[in-house]
C-alpha cells in the first residue's frame, strides 16, 4: 500500500511533480526552525532532498507527503526506520494535522514492521513536536547537549521512544 487515507488527509508517496510544494515547505524559516537543515536556499537542494526520499529502500524507509485537498502541505514518516519525522508549512499548523499524520505512518509502522518501538530525536525548544510526541504515546528517554549543528547553531536533544503496542 502506498497510500494512506485519514478522515482528512491523504499521504502519498513522494514524487518528483512535488517539489515546488515542498520546497515551499523546506525553504519557510519558521516551518524549519528546529528541522534537521537549514532553510531551503534553492530548489536544487531541495530536488536532491526530495530525490533521497523516493529513493529510499522500502524495507528500511516508510515515508509519505502529506496533501490537504488535494495540495502537498508537508511530509510525515520514517526516512529511517525507526526515527519519526514530520514538517508542515506553517500555514496548515495549529489544526491538528499533524497529529492526524503521524498518528497514521506510525499505525502502519507498527503494522508493516517488526520494529520493538519508534523513536524521535526532537530539539527541546521545539515544545509543539514535544506535546504532539507526548500525545500520541512517546516518553523521553534521555537529552544531550550539543547534538547537531545547524549554521552556526548547535542543537540539543531529547530521545523519545514509544513501544510497540501490546
Amino acid at each position: 500500500m502506498d497510500e494512506i487515507l485519514t478522515r482528512r488527509l491523504r499521504l502519498r508517496r513522494a514524487q518528483p511533480s512535488d517539489l515546488d510544494a515542498l520546497h515551499a515547505v523546506l525553504s519557510h524559516p519558521t516551518a524549519t526552525r528546529y528541522w534537521s537543515t537549514l532553510p531551503h536556499a534553492t530548489p536544487g537542494q531541495t530536488q536532491a532532498w526530495l530525490a533521497a526520499m523516493i529513493a529510499a529502500p522500502s524495507e528500511s524507509s516508510d515515508d509519505f507527503v502529506v496533501e490537504l485537498e488535494g495540495r502537498v502541505i508537508g511530509k510525515a514518516g520514517f526516512y529511517r526506520l525507526p526515527e519519526i519525522g514530520f514538517i508542515l508549512h506553517p500555514d496548515h499548523w495549529g489544526r491538528g494535522l499533524a497529529l492526524e499524520a503521524a498518528s497514521a505512518v506510525i499505525a502502519r509502522a507498527f503494522a508493516r514492521f517488526e520494529a520493538p518501538e519508534l523513536t524521535a530525536d526532537v530539539d527541546p525548544r521545539n515544545q509543539a513536536s514535544l506535546g504532539l510526541l507526548t500525545r500520541l504515546g512517546f516518553h523521553e528517554t534521555g537529552r544531550a547537549e550539543r547534538t547537531f549543528q545547524l549554521g552556526d547553531e548547535w542543537c540539543d536533544s531529547v530521545y523519545l521512544a514509544l513501544k510497540r503496542p501490546a
